[in-house]
């Protein structure tokens, strides 16, 4: 029984990383939509994206601009 329980507290000692991890990447964007868009009109302000993109390639659009 004692060796199911470890088996068990490691599996989900390494689920909990795994969504520790993931949460500031990937969830709180999503769930903060507003405070994000504000966050990165800061961080592109002054920033041409014709001079830094590369020939070819499709102009940055947002993300979030979902239909």
């Amino acid at each position: 029984m004692a060796r199911a329980a470890r088996g068990i507290l490691v599996f989900g000692g390494f689920i909990a990383v795994v969504t520790a991890t993931f949460y500031p990447i990937y969830f709180r964007p999503l769930m903060h939509l507003e405070e994000y868009r504000k966050e990165q009109t800061i961080n592109q302000a002054g920033i041409i994206q014709e001079d830094v993109q590369p020939a070819g390639l499709k102009v940055w659009s947002d993300p979030f601009g979902r239909k």
